[in-house]
């Protein structure tokens, strides 16, 4: 629990107090960036853009009123702020359920890329019924990009999205995982299954996937998106490492005003990157990340300058 609530602290004590001179803009209205060029990267297989930053739902899966209020105004603001991609999963407890119903009240599915998973674990419903029942608790009719959850049944169900795709049900179909000991399964599926997406853990301490699987994922044309960006599973969450300490100068080069912002576009940067998926539930967090998704990229000389800089953290 400690933990837990020092990485809140550290990431709501770096909103309050690193944003700085761009903490207004970040908190603005209409005016969000404006003089600050949207980015988007395209779907390798397709050419369809996507904003670069778009919005994990693991903690999505709440009843408290005032809980439910924060994630609809996330919701609603996401695709205002220039944003598409939601991804979520079964595996979220009921963030399915809770997105589609606040999807459906906001009335703004057209102006999103929902991607979702299959079962993360267990026995899988025959013929149609997974995607059924993803249809039906996330109340929609066409899901833009179903995944094989940590690759759970993936040789019964990869089949079954492929004719889940023909058929239109599904317009992207890919694998993920957040596990070290899964990327060989990672790289053989990149190797030998016609895959539009892959999900992969990647952060400035957690470079692991850099090394094979992104040039990979490059080489085969598949669109990468990158799961826990402010850090892995071992390393746990980088933000608590920089709360307090003061960003570079050189980070206004890239048009970053929190360290937040500079450890994304860290992870945008990479050519083979699509897009990012941090998981956001409060307003304040979501247009201080979404600011990551305008103005300069880092380019590998800067790139090199974030990871010496890292190094002494």
């Amino acid at each position: 629990m400690t933990s837990i609530f020092n990485s809140r602290l550290s990431r709501r004590t770096l909103v309050q107090g690193s944003l700085a001179a761009g903490v207004a803009l970040a908190l603005g209205g209409p005016a969000f960036a404006a003089d600050l060029p949207l980015i988007t990267k395209p779907i390798p297989k397709t050419g369809e853009k996507l904003p670069v930053v778009g919005l994990g739902t693991n903690a999505y899966s709440v009843t408290a009123p005032e809980e439910i209020a924060a994630r609809k105004e996330v919701l609603q603001h996401f695709p205002q702020l220039g944003a598409k991609l939601v991804d979520t999963a079964r595996a979220y407890g009921e963030s399915e359920v809770v997105i589609g119903k606040l999807v459906k009240e906001l009335g703004n599915r057209d102006k999103l890329f929902i991607a979702t998973k299959t079962l993360m674990r267990g026995d899988i419903k025959p013929g149609n019924g997974e995607l059924e029942e993803t249809f039906a608790r996330l109340q929609v009719d066409k899901i833009d990009l179903l995944q094989i959850h940590n690759f759970n049944a993936l040789d019964e169900l990869f089949p079954r999205l492929q004719e889940w795709k023909q058929a239109g049900k599904v317009r992207y179909i890919g694998v993920t995982t957040s596990m070290n000991d899964q990327y060989p399964l990672l790289i053989n599926a990149l190797k030998t299954l016609p895959l539009d997406f892959i999900q992969v853990d990647y952060s400035i301490d957690n470079r692991g996937a850099g090394e094979t699987i992104l040039p990979l994922a490059q080489e085969k044309g598949a669109a990468v998106l990158i799961n826990m960006p402010f850090g892995g599973r071992r390393e746990g969450n980088v933000l608590p490492k920089v709360s307090g300490k003061p960003l570079p100068a050189w980070a206004a080069d890239i048009d970053v005003t929190s360290w937040p912002q500079l450890l994304l576009k860290y992870n945008i940067s990479h050519p083979a990157v699509t897009a990012v998926i941090p998981g956001t539930t409060k307003l304040a967090h979501l247009k201080d990340n979404q600011l990551a998704a305008r103005g300069r990229l880092p380019d590998a000389a800067m790139r090199r300058k974030i990871e010496e800089l890292w190094a002494t953290i």
